[in-house]
């Protein structure tokens, strides 16, 4: 059984936790020495600060301070802190579907679906979380059931219910799920479609990337030209594994792109992100047999991807 933090969620947001070494790496007889050295690109002052705040514990929930000596092995709680770094995405999401054990969300792009590296309050989870029409369920509750990318906007699926939620994610793991995604990208005239790209998707060198690599194919998508215009193309994109980056690599594994796509085919320089340039990849729709229904269920987005303007021909 998962444990309890001994801290409740603030803000929407649960306290993270770390272990303390049975042997610290320094000498380190307070806590605070430690932090010290393991982050250090946090200044002794902001930690004795954060200690004192109140808002850090031990694994019994009793207030920790600048005092606080090193206990070999024990867990401390606290809250992140983002140090007012965080960007602020000026994207709403949109709640499609809510019942006993599913929460279906349409999510913008550019909005991380969990915390993590820079972003902690600016996530679909902790939006939700906060989110005043669901204030009368047990909000600590709600979990994502698959991943999306930041990038990507559309439909993604939440647990609300712990005891369910393992049955909806053994229908993504099962590969019961049945996935629809739009994107804009140019069009190569030497290009059959519809076709289906099949390849080995890796972790690349750089962790925030994937590759592709010789070997046993892991990795499937099917891919349909619907229209274009002015040398773009709509694409449908079917893919039938769930592997990181799956669509992004494939369409630019085949010379098309995908429109404003800043990782692939060549990473772009880390910078802010520019809100008027959204990644043209949309998760258009999920459908599945409900595990407990059996009801056929389908959740579509209500956002929509453009050609580029001018006249468009059917294909």
């Amino acid at each position: 059984m998962k444990k309890t933090p001994p801290l409740p969620p603030l803000n929407g947001i649960h306290p993270s936790y770390l272990h303390l070494p049975h042997r610290p790496p320094a000498p380190a007889p307070l806590l605070l020495d430690y932090l010290c050295h393991k982050f250090p690109f946090i200044g002794r002052d902001t930690w004795a600060a954060r200690l004192d705040s109140g808002f850090v514990a031990g694994s019994d929930g009793r207030p920790l301070n600048r005092h606080t000596p090193f206990l070999p092995g024990q867990t401390i709680y606290y809250y992140r802190d983002t140090g007012g770094t965080e960007p602020r995405v000026p994207f709403d999401i949109d709640i499609l579907h809510i019942d006993g054990h599913l929460i279906a969300v349409d999510k913008p792009p550019f909005l991380p679906v969990t915390p993590g590296g820079r972003f902690l309050h600016e996530t679909v989870l902790t939006r939700l979380r906060r989110h005043p029409d669901l204030q009368h369920l047990d909000t600590a509750a709600i979990s994502p059931l698959h991943r999306l990318d930041k990038d990507t906007g559309g439909v993604m699926l939440f647990s609300r219910n712990p005891s369910a939620r393992g049955a909806y994610q053994r229908l993504f793991q099962e590969r019961a799920v049945a996935k629809t995604y739009q994107a804009i990208a140019p069009v190569r005239p030497d290009l059959a479609f519809p076709c289906d790209i099949r390849s080995r998707l890796v972790r690349g060198e750089a962790f925030f990337l994937t590759q592709t690599v010789a070997g046993e194919p892991n990795a499937h998508t099917r891919i349909e030209l619907i229209e274009t215009a002015n040398g773009f193309g709509r694409y449908r994109l079917m893919p039938v594994s769930g592997k990181k980056h799956q669509l992004r690599v494939h369409m630019a594994s085949l010379g098309i792109p995908i429109l404003n796509d800043r990782l692939y085919p060549e990473a772009q320089p880390d910078g802010p992100d520019d809100f008027a340039k959204p990644l043209q990849l949309l998760a258009l729709s999920i459908a599945f047999t409900d595990p407990f229904s059996g009801q056929n269920r389908r959740f579509d987005s209500r956002r929509s991807l453009a050609l580029p303007t001018g006249t468009q021909q059917a294909v």
